[in-house]
């Protein structure tokens, strides 16, 4: 506890804690000190002079924003020294102010401007104050931030929360004479630059000099503020969409508990054009057979054709020859409902959603070990005060942006960083160990760790003894992984692989993060169940600062899987070879259902073209480009009998559709996702938008009934509820709840339970945590003489998976707008590839033509390239080797070749 000392403000007494400032304990008691460029624990330099104070004692007066309290201070806060004070600094930086307030895009919502009236200054066109200064040009080229000098006040809010927050440093201060103006790289050259467009320095800055241009199409005053939840990466970043005349028109950062105010630049800039675009589906279509072009239809045309077509195929084939795939993007409302669809009216358990493809080896790996799939900790809690980060397979920093700059934030703040990754990824600049292993090898890593760990004594015994069972069979197992052996298999350092397994023993707090480069394995389930026996192995679980912790790739991957679109899964992970957990699910959907699990996602496909499965239902998601070998893909949709899409957009997939049903995004609905640390938040409606598009929640349920199963037409708070009353682990949340403003991380049992932040406290799901020795196995398909480069793919900060979204904000398309792949120096050389060349790249399934950039970020014999991009979809490349457990494919090894493409 904080020594505490007595203080006296404007005759008042205050207790306060020695190492408070006078302007937190002033706030803290309700006492009004006006600020321009305080940020707390951010921008604390005192320089605006506006907070200044008098104290008892002293003749010159204190910045109370970085002025600690002490015992028997006496403080005036409203004296009239105080007030001429900060009239007389105001005027000074009106003198260097254009005053334009009616043009200007932040009028209403200027700090400068409030204080002006506030201390009964003039803020008017003709400015009495404005000095006869240079002027400096404008930084406008960029297309979402401007910077205007004259209305700069040297505040610094923008550097601090760049190099501070952000952890970027693009923003830095300089002077001309006693001037203070920002070297903000928004010129000519800002795609050359390091900036990350996030727009975190517009949202601090309190006058109009540094502003996102979005503002200058409102006034703040004249906007409906909705506050909802990004629709990208399973951060779960909240943000307020600013919204005019029926039309999203900006965003503005929150305050939520995973972004603490700030946002991505896809989140800021690339959430809401997408919503109003011109191509938007807004009527149902039908395919003319005859023709092959689509038409449009009514809605009851186009669902009694649906429940024609899918009750012959039931009634003809069976209901396990239909099948439903769930959005990772829609709400969890959205997926449970479909879910329910397939459950109830289809007859099967054939239903999944896209996490087969990304994270269901997290699911399945941290079941068996754990007793639950789920990310252990909050990212909080791994980000802010922890002694090492072991990053195994992760780019937080384009595919988790947020969680990137807490990241940075951490390690500038002293914070050890092991990355484990085959690319220089730019976290690995500030790591103090880059272990570059070989693409598929995360086991074979995770062994050598164990290996070092209990060969030097530094395993957690009494955990181990008293929390998990299979350590005896573990520890014989990881005999074999010696630290050369591992090195010799991974391509990397024993001594390296040493230091590290060390470093990540001993320290107190030290979280294992992961992503999509540990899954995205036929090894995939092995690689997680092999991170979980490494944190095990030294009792870093069930703890603050510690952990297994999955990076969710999509906004509601996590959601879709709680809601039970799996298809060996009620909702909350309740088996359907659980006989006790169907009764219950009959009984409450009054339905007879099927005790069979039912098939992967990606073994649908093949089981479409061996016709065993006939009918298909698609939400939200776009397999054509998706998901690897997209000739196998099509061949699939092509062979079906009846395939129906339901999204926004006419993607690539919806092309091969009998029936497209236009859908609603998550700007015009209620609802909740479920963020990547099991964090339950509300997505609610902001806009609507023109044309007969449905909520998705009353299209399964007009279909349900059309197929004969009879569902009532819910709201989305009363989905919610049904969710809770069927699922243990959501049986306490509910959208009343988190409206009055309660944060809640599943499992949250009941109405009084206030969530879980860190799972396995104590205990382990499953009792005791479950070592299991996982052997190393070699990636499916590896180089040889034909193919004799292996490929990863992956995303980058600018865009999101297919780009439905992204691709319709025009900056972001500017910023990067076509494919590329990465090829190392020498092998470029040695193939005679030049950056910038035009290189056509081959598997064993396809062919694509793309652009090669040359360098270092790859180690020779190995390339990697973005999965987003028409111009060049990698997934006509990559591999449909399915993991064993999970059904995953083995999107990061493949093997290709490589030659410089024709003229």
């Amino acid at each position: 506890m904080a020594e505490k000392v007595k203080i006296t403000i404007n005759g008042h007494e205050y207790e306060a804690a020695k190492d408070q400032t006078i302007l937190e304990v002033a706030r803290a008691n309700g006492i009004y000190i006006p600020t321009l460029c305080y940020l707390k624990n951010v921008n604390e330099i005192g320089a605006c002079r506006m907070c200044v104070v008098e104290i008892e004692g002293h003749s010159h007066l204190f910045p109370s924003c970085n002025t600690k309290v002490w015992e028997g201070m006496s403080v005036r806060t409203d004296s009239e020294k105080v007030k001429l004070s900060r009239q007389f600094v105001l005027q000074l930086m009106l003198a260097h102010h254009t005053v334009r307030c009616l043009s200007c895009s932040k009028s209403g919502d200027c700090d400068l401007q409030k204080l002006a009236v506030e201390l009964e200054l003039p803020t008017v066109e003709a400015n009495p104050y404005e000095a006869d200064t240079a002027k400096l040009p404008a930084r406008t080229d960029n297309p979402f931030l401007a910077y205007y000098p004259e209305l700069c006040i040297g505040c610094q809010r923008c550097v601090s929360v760049c190099s501070r927050r952000v952890g970027n440093g693009v923003l830095n201060a300089s002077k001309i004479g006693t001037r203070t103006y920002i070297e903000a790289p928004f010129g000519p050259d800002w795609k050359n630059t390091d900036c990350e467009l996030c727009g975190n320095c517009a949202s601090v800055c309190p006058t109009g000099a540094l502003v996102a241009k979005n503002m200058g199409k409102y006034q703040t005053g004249n906007v409906n503020r909705v506050l909802t939840t990004c629709p990208h990466c399973a951060t779960g970043c909240q943000f307020y969409l600013m919204v005019k005349d029926n039309k999203i028109v900006d965003v503005h950062p929150a305050d939520g508990p995973s972004n603490k105010g700030l946002l991505c630049v896809k989140g800021r800039f690339g959430s809401f054009n997408f919503v109003h675009s011109p191509d938007r589906l807004r009527h149902p279509l039908i395919k003319n057979r005859e023709t092959g072009e689509f038409e449009q239809a009514t809605w009851d045309e186009a669902l009694n054709l649906i429940a024609e077509k899918f009750g012959k195929i039931k009634s003809e084939y069976g209901a396990d020859a239909l099948a439903g795939f769930a959005c990772s993007r829609a709400p969890n409302e959205d997926c449970y409902m479909l879910q329910k669809m397939v459950r109830c009216a289809f007859g099967t358990n054939n239903v999944d959603n896209c996490a087969r493809v990304c994270h269901s080896a997290t699911v399945a790996g941290l079941a068996m070990t754990l007793g639950s799939g789920a990310m252990t900790n909050p990212i909080a809690d791994i980000t802010e005060d922890v002694d090492l980060i072991l990053l195994v397979g992760s780019n937080p920093e384009e595919a988790h942006p947020v969680i990137g700059m807490q990241i940075r934030q951490a390690v500038s703040k002293g914070t050890h960083l092991i990355v484990v990754d085959p690319r220089k990824i730019r976290l690995s600049r500030e790591a103090d160990i880059h272990i570059r292993l070989k693409p598929g090898t995360n086991v074979a890593f995770a062994n050598g760790m164990i290996n070092i760990i209990i060969s030097e004594g530094l395993a957690d015994e009494k955990f181990i003894s008293e929390r998990t069972e299979g350590f005896e069979a573990l520890k014989e197992m990881v005999k074999d992984y010696t630290p050369e052996k591992v090195a010799e298999i991974c391509h990397i350092d024993a001594d390296q692989l040493r230091e590290a397994a060390r470093m990540y023993a001993t320290a107190k707090k030290a979280p294992i993060i992961y992503c999509l480069g540990v899954t995205e394995h036929s090894s995939g389930t092995e690689g997680v169940m092999s991170l979980s026996n490494l944190a095990m192995v030294v009792g870093k679980l069930g703890r603050s600062g510690c952990g297994v912790n999955p990076l969710r790739g999509q906004n509601n991957v996590q959601g879709a899987c709680d809601m039970g679109a799996l298809p060996g899964d009620f909702p909350g992970y309740q088996k359907v070879t659980n006989e006790s957990v169907v009764e219950k699910f009959e009984k409450a959907w009054n339905v007879k259902l099927s005790r069979k699990p039912g098939l992967h996602a990606t073994d649908v496909f093949p089981a479409a073209v061996r016709k065993e499965v006939r009918g298909l239902f698609i939400f939200g998601e776009d397999p054509v480009v998706s998901d690897p070998d997209q000739g196998h893909v099509i061949k699939a949709l092509e062979s079906l009998d009846f395939l129906v899409v339901c999204d926004l957009f006419k993607t690539r997939t919806a092309e091969y559709a009998d029936v497209i049903l236009p859908g609603t995004s998550y700007a015009e609905k209620e609802g909740t996702f479920s963020n990547t640390e099991r964090r339950v938040q509300r997505v609610r409606k902001a806009v609507t938008v023109e044309g007969e598009m449905r909520l998705d929640t009353d299209i399964f349920t007009d279909l349900m009934n059309r197929m004969g199963y009879p569902q009532p037409y819910l709201r989305a708070d009363e989905i919610m509820d049904e969710i809770a009353s069927l699922t243990p682990s959501f049986g306490g949340i509910s959208h009343k709840r988190l409206d009055a403003g309660e944060s809640l991380q599943w499992p949250c049992p009941d109405k009084n339970h206030p969530g879980t932040p860190i799972l396995h406290v104590g205990k382990f799901t499953r009792g005791l945590g479950l070592l299991r020795p996982i052997p190393y196995r070699a990636s499916q398909e590896l180089p040889d003489d034909e193919y004799p480069f292996i490929l990863m793919t992956g995303r980058i900060l600018y865009h999101y998976n297919a780009m439905a979204m992204t691709g319709r904000t025009k900056g972001l398309v500017e910023k990067a707008g076509a494919s590329f792949i990465e090829v190392n120096t020498e092998d470029a050389a040695r193939l005679g590839i030049a950056e910038g060349d035009r290189v056509k790249l081959s598997s064993r399934r396809g062919s694509i033509v793309t652009t090669a950039r040359v360098g270092d970020r790859v180690s020779v014999g190995e390339t990697w390239m973005p999965f987003h991009f028409a111009d060049g979809f990698a997934n006509v490349l990559t591999n449909a080797a399915l993991d064993e457990y999970a059904r995953i494919p083995e999107y990061k090894v493949c093997a290709i070749k490589m030659e410089k493409a024709a003229e």
